[in-house]
């Protein structure tokens, strides 16, 4: 008897045939999930490294500073010498200079101190040694002043030679204005508190009398362009006396005023720019205690101020409300020791060593206000610290007439956090302010690295662009995918998500040399294209609904959109015709004149609007096709049930479709905004690049991604630069990190809260 036949459409699920497709199913589903599960966590262990990467290059940054001591030795030459007048070192800090007040000039080894050199300085006879003055580290000046009210400059220079492939470091000691003395005092007194200044046309000597006259003469410099000898022609300086015992003198660096210290704590400023050298103003450096000491910061501007009480502060001269220029007191330092002995700056940086009474060395930067190390170098009282070219060594001479060579470690001290993200008073300006300025053309510069205009440049293009892409891509969205007809839809989006492929660099590069002068020569039309473009739409649409219905059905539903384009079109052309009309009848012909004139409104060609105008129209694509995606994937059934319950389709639109999408705008928003935030070539391009702090529309910004891309070809390996530029990226990595993860927490919360609809 014949089986009966399979019913049909049945599945014989015991077939070999279906187990093994069943087995080679599962095989494929488990393989799967294994890949996409893999995939997901590489990508977060790739995230993880290049955070740990830019965490790596950052910490340096602030890491401590370190001493510690080499060597230990008696002072070379010691016995009839006299008392150290100068402690120096030269590049490598492998040779040391010991000057005595007696005019000998003795070159160590600084790691075992024997001696390499000795040689006295060329002093007339008859005449004594009366005074000493060094000029700037860098310079290498110091000179002696006589019994006869002369002065013998000299400098010390090194010469390296590489004899069978090693290092040999010869010192000199050189006259760089000649063996004779030069003529400071026209009374014949011999100086006291003797002072130098070497600039590129003049050489300037300062002294004081016994008798408390104060001695300035100028030697103007000639070059013999036949034997390239510098001639030197002194001019005297004439300024009124000083009441009280003259303590100190300095000469800034361009030679153009002189402070002078008297009795314990007042400074007196003068003017030698006046014709008639007059004293431009007296200033009581403290509250009741001495100063014991007063130098030079890198860049002879400031004055570094030590107490005795330990106490060191930073001073400048500031413009005041009237235009006149004051001494003021800018910041003070940490107090480390009962009194201040000596203040030795470093020679590359804005930083400094101080030496207490109680044998302990702190190292500070003056830009960041910071104290960086405090260490005890000796169990006796200092008398002298010398500081390497380099800042990496120091000798240290107590009073038991031993030096020590100390190795100091100490990278990037110029580092704090108001020096990031405060407000700090640089030199020569009037006040603390937000800079980002990381390097200059003089050696005695002061690094401005304030991360804020950066920060603040990368929100201010972000809201710019935003706030045209946003709206323009979010209503298109909607209007695309709620209200098109199909077949528009299908030329629309893909056309729309083109836009995207478009290179950033043609973007900027289009808005830079295209945009940008187009934008400043029809300002007025682009203003008004952006105020009558809506009234535009509306009027339309206003006309639109007022026609004949027989009209209105003649074009297919959803097609309504492509009659907007002849308008736009028209209302563009009719804003940019008029433009140069408007500007003659309202802004006296040059409305960028205008603004600035009238408004108090500075104007760059390139500035936000045109950031705005090119990186929203790189953004919008973005905004549009996920948040199109999002709304037409909206079930159908939700909206056709709220038409079937009377809604029109605008309240269907917004009580809806809307908010059962919104976690999918969300998101198209916040990637949008962190496109915006870390694009990069539009707004190098585009904007003039300029790190300052103002929302004003026509100004220009430097972001963060802007400012890597421009200064890290540039900056040195390691450096303090290369590393804040890092932070630069850490920071803009963080931003991202911490707005995409708030973002994902509201996206999950929507689509819980309106999930359900």
């Amino acid at each position: 008897m014949m089986e009966p036949p399979s019913a049909p459409g049945k599945v014989d699920f015991s077939d070999p045939k279906f187990a093994i497709r069943r087995r080679a199913r599962r095989l494929t589903d488990h393989g799967a999930r294994w890949a996409i599960g893999m995939g997901g966590v590489s990508v977060i262990i790739a995230i993880m490294l290049i955070f740990l990467y830019l965490l790596t290059e950052v910490m340096p940054l602030f890491s401590g500073a370190s001493m510690h001591r080499e060597a230990y030795y008696a002072v070379p030459a010691e016995d009839g010498d006299g008392a150290t007048a100068l402690l120096a070192m030269e590049e490598q800090a492998e040779v040391g200079l010991r000057v005595t007040e007696k005019g000998n000039a003795v070159f160590f080894n600084t790691r075992t101190g024997d001696i390499i050199k000795q040689e006295s300085v060329r002093i007339p006879e008859g005449r004594t040694v009366t005074s000493f003055a060094s000029g700037t580290p860098t310079s290498g000046l110091f000179a002696f002043g006589l019994s006869d009210g002369s002065v013998v400059v000299l400098r010390h220079d090194y010469k390296i030679t590489y004899p069978d492939d090693k290092r040999l470091i010869t010192p000199l000691l050189k006259y760089p204005f000649g063996e004779d003395p030069l003529l400071v005092s026209q009374t014949g007194k011999s100086l006291a508190n003797l002072t130098i200044r070497d600039g590129d046309t003049s050489l300037m000597l300062a002294g004081s009398t016994a008798d408390g006259k104060l001695e300035v003469m100028r030697f103007k410099k000639e070059e013999n362009f036949i034997t390239e000898e510098i001639m030197l022609k002194p001019e005297p300086v004439e300024l009124p006396s000083v009441s009280g015992e003259i303590t100190s003198i300095l000469i800034d660096i361009r030679q153009e005023w002189m402070f002078v210290g008297s009795g314990k704590q007042q400074l007196n400023v003068y003017n030698l720019r006046d014709p008639g050298g007059g004293l431009h103003s007296q200033i009581d450096l403290t509250d009741g205690t001495s100063v014991s000491t007063i130098d030079y910061l890198l860049g002879g501007i400031s004055l570094l101020v030590g107490e005795d009480n330990g106490q060191v502060s930073q001073w400048f001269l500031v413009r005041d409300e009237a235009n006149q220029w004051q001494l003021q007191k800018i910041r003070s330092f940490e107090k480390t020791a009962d009194q201040v002995i000596q203040i030795e700056t470093e020679q590359r940086r804005k930083g400094f060593a101080v030496a207490g009474n109680d044998g302990a060395v702190s190292i500070y930067n003056a830009t960041a206000q910071r104290t960086v190390l405090t260490q005890q170098v000796t169990d006796s009282k200092i008398k002298r610290v010398a500081m390497s070219p380099r800042a990496n060594a120091l000798l240290v001479l107590d009073d038991k007439q031993q030096l020590g060579f100390w190795r100091v470690e100490n990278e990037h001290p110029e580092i704090s956090w108001s020096v990031l993200w405060g407000k700090v008073w640089y030199e020569s300006y009037e006040e603390p302010d937000y800079v980002w300025q990381s390097s200059a053309s003089s050696n005695d510069f002061e690094p401005k690295l304030s991360l804020m205009p950066l920060t603040f440049g990368t929100l201010k293009a972000a809201f710019y662009a935003m706030l045209l892409a946003a709206p323009l891509a979010i209503c298109g969205a909607i209007f695309t995918a709620y209200f098109m007809a199909p077949t528009m839809r299908r030329k629309v989006k893909p056309v729309v998500e083109l836009m995207e492929a478009l290179p950033t660099v043609i973007l900027g590069f289009l808005a830079g040399l295209w945009l940008a002068p187009f934008v400043e020569h029809n300002l007025p039309g682009i203003f008004s294209l952006l105020v009558l473009t809506p009234v535009a739409i509306v009027l339309m649409s206003f006309v639109w609904v007022q026609l004949p219905a027989r009209i209105r059905l003649a074009v297919p539903d959803g097609w309504e959109a492509a009659l907007l384009i002849p308008v736009i079109i028209v209302t563009a052309w009719f804003c940019l015709g008029m433009s140069e009309t408007i500007e003659a009848a309202f802004f006296n012909g040059d409305m960028r004149t205008w603004l600035n004139l009238e408004m108090g409104i500075d104007f760059d060609q390139r500035n936000a609007l045109i950031v705005g105008l090119a990186m929203g129209f790189a953004v919008i694509p973005t905004i549009f096709s996920i948040a199109e995606d999002a709304i037409f994937s909206v079930p159908k059934h939700l909206s056709n049930g709220s038409l079937a319950l009377g809604a029109t389709p605008w309240q269907t639109l917004m009580r809806v479709v809307l908010l059962t999408a919104s976690p999918g705008i969300f998101s198209a928003v916040m990637i949008g905004f962190g496109r915006a935030v870390g694009e990069t070539m539009i707004v190098l391009m585009a904007t003039g690049n300029t790190p300052i702090m103002d929302w004003n529309i026509f100004e220009g910004m430097r972001t963060l991604a802007a400012n890597i891309a421009t200064e890290m070809p540039e900056s040195e390996v390691g450096s303090t630069h290369f590393r804040v530029l890092f932070l630069a990226a850490f920071v803009l990595f963080m931003f991202t990190f911490v707005v995409n993860t708030v973002a994902e927490i509201v996206r999950q919360r929507l689509r819980i809260r309106y999930g359900s609809l």
